[in-house]
């Protein structure tokens, strides 16, 4: 079990909040440092209001809490039936050969996209989605397969530079430091409804330090890269020859073959008594017990692969698609009342939580994942991220 490292929080005077595709610091005399963040928690937002829009698409979108977020059900039973009862199509014939190394063929196919879980309300209803066939990585990018990249090209991360005093115009140049969000768990029970209190902005932290300054990756090398922001996930698939997953193309992959199970391995969150993936155990989030093995992020494959011989299509690190976030693309899809073929996305971004800030989908979960907040490791569940913003629990893979 690896233990928690303490991150090192900044506290200069300001408080950086992420906003868009900018950073954007405001003063607030002596108190620690945060960055407005999404991913696993689903959109730390810039204020408290709540933004009613999209038709009947709201409340969901707001955080991924499990619970008292989604109070306002908009979704019927009856429009979560379009399609979904149909039986998954896996495509037949053999995999192209040769196979590149480290990838698996992914036969594509036609199944039912989405979720039936009420607390989902942007991801209802099912649809159904047609999938050419497609390579995917087994598993996520490790922190030694980065390092190659990095060595090869000399690519800097976004957590890694300096921020442009042009875009924070009367920020100190002081405050204007690279660094990156560490979950910080507190050290007693605290409310739900506060993402700041298990988040700090840490000077220094980046893929190569996930936890602070203090920390490395000795030891996990086969870790999955952290700390990664959309444009670096995008330029390390550029450099290997391969571009990120759709948001479809991640889910089809993930349910290996399954037809609209609540897990990527079935209906049973510990079959036979086995944990079968890096989720959050205990009192969410100033305890985790660690009782799957791990308090923080697992090394790949650390767990049972799924139906299509993918590892950790589900917890261990957020990972990111291509596609913008809208809460209201699968009711736009189930409208047209078709299969969607190979469907790449909405066209732009709509987070009802922050308007105007543009967002892609992120798919899988994370090691803090938990039933008490936020179970989104389920397939049928999304996740939100701003493009220039990673975290301690996000990461990626590949498609070719």
């Amino acid at each position: 079990m690896r233990k928690k490292t303490a991150p090192q929080s900044v506290t200069p005077n300001g408080l950086i909040r992420q906003v868009g595709t900018h950073l954007r610091i405001k003063l607030l005399g002596a108190a620690l440092v945060s960055l407005a963040i999404a991913g696993s928690l689903y959109a730390i937002t810039r204020s408290r209001s709540q933004v009613t829009a999209v038709n009947t698409v709201a409340a969901s979108a707001l955080c991924d809490s499990s619970h008292a977020a989604h109070i306002n059900e908009a979704i019927s039973e009856a429009d979560s039936d379009l399609s979904g009862s149909e039986p998954p199509v896996i495509n037949a014939g053999s995999a192209p050969v040769p196979a590149p190394d480290g990838m698996v063929w992914i036969p594509g196919g036609e199944f039912s996209m989405g979720s039936e879980d009420p607390n989902m309300s942007d991801a209802r209803p099912f649809h159904r989605v047609a999938l050419d066939g497609f390579w995917m990585d087994r598993t996520e990018v490790t922190n030694e397969e980065f390092t190659q990249f990095v060595k090869a090209t000399g690519y800097v991360t976004v957590a890694e530079r300096q921020p442009d005093p042009k875009d924070f115009p009367g920020v100190p140049p002081e405050n204007l430091v690279p660094g990156a969000v560490v979950f910080t768990p507190p050290s007693t029970t605290v409310p739900l409804n506060d993402h700041y209190v298990w988040w700090s902005y840490v000077q220094g932290a980046n893929w190569r330090h996930p936890e602070g300054p203090k920390s490395d990756l000795q030891g996990k090398e086969k870790h999955p890269v952290v700390h990664i922001a959309y444009e670096d996930a995008n330029a390390y698939a550029k450099w290997a020859g391969k571009r990120l997953p759709t948001e479809a193309e991640f889910e089809f992959a993930a349910r290996g073959g399954l037809d609209r199970k609540r897990f990527v391995w079935g209906d049973d969150f510990k079959p036979e008594n086995k944990f079968q993936a890096n989720s959050f155990q205990g009192h969410f989030p100033d305890k985790n017990t660690g009782a799957d093995g791990f308090i923080g992020s697992a090394p790949v494959a650390s767990f049972a692969p799924n139906g299509f011989g993918l590892f950790d299509m589900a917890g261990n690190v957020w990972e990111w698609t291509n596609d913008w976030y809208r809460p209201d693309y699968y009711q736009t899809l189930a409208a047209q009342k078709k299969v969607a073929r190979n469907p790449q996305g909405p066209s732009d971004s709509f987070d009802p939580s922050e308007p105007g800030v543009a967002k892609r989908v992120q798919k899988g979960g994370s090691f803090l994942c938990t039933d008490e907040y936020c179970a989104r490791y389920m397939p049928g569940g999304r996740g939100k991220g701003e493009p220039n913003t990673g975290t301690n629990h996000v990461g990626f893979r590949c498609v070719r």
